[in-house]
């Protein structure tokens, strides 16, 4: 098992494994903590996920910094 956290910083734009129902792949963090809100760049939607859940969903950082 690893120990590798991702650095999720507010305003980092992921892009996730699967899309969201509307098509789009690519979200915006808005919230931190041991949940994390991001939202839909696409139809504006926001969720609420798990911070483990959310780390295993991410392919790539698509702006922001990320710092493992």
């Amino acid at each position: 098992m690893s120990n590798n956290i991702l650095q999720i910083r507010v305003d980092d734009t992921v892009e996730l494994k699967k899309p969201h129902p509307c098509g789009n792949k690519t979200f915006k963090v808005l919230r931190i903590g041991a949940d994390v809100k991001i939202s839909c760049c696409e139809c504006g939607r926001t969720l609420t996920l798990e911070r483990i859940k959310l780390e295993k969903m991410i392919k790539k950082f698509v702006s922001g910094e990320e710092n493992k």
